[in-house]
């Protein structure tokens, strides 16, 4: 299995996202490697870490998130591998629900989003970005 990290999608992964904007509720499943140092365009915030700087991006997004009709459902620091094997761990890994393709794409096009992506590109090395549907079944009550 070959792994990369990237930060952004390529025509044909973007083309099948747009494929079907309507498609039911979908989460994205985020797997992120931070950089050691942010690194801004500008020369901004040299010492800030990739992880601070993405942290900014994350606090602005999830608002942008629940604003689009979406939620965060999930973030947490990856802390060891339990089965498998690999090269390098991600360092952290967040899942995202919206309601469609559309409104995620609508969140990503806003001006608002915009504005604080260079946070998100200052911060990351890279990323995977895993769509799922149907994710959104009831757990089965365990008592």
């Amino acid at each position: 299995m070959n792994v990369v990290n990237q930060l952004h999608p390529t025509g044909d992964q973007m083309a099948g996202f747009s494929a079907q904007p309507s498609l039911g509720p979908i989460c994205m499943v985020n797997l992120l490697k931070f950089r050691d140092t942010a690194e801004y365009p500008d020369g901004s915030d040299a010492d800030l870490s990739g992880r601070d700087a993405y942290a900014r991006y994350a606090e602005a997004v999830t608002r942008l998130v629940v604003d689009h009709g979406g939620a965060l459902v999930f973030s947490g620091d990856v802390s060891r591998l339990m089965l498998g094997d690999m090269d390098e761990l991600w360092d952290q890994v967040a899942i995202a629900r919206y309601p469609s393709r559309q409104a995620m794409l609508d969140m990503m096009m806003s001006p608002q989003y915009q504005a604080i992506h260079v946070h998100r590109e200052a911060g990351l090395a890279g990323q995977l970005n895993i769509e799922t549907i149907n994710a959104l079944l009831p757990v089965a009550d365990q008592h």
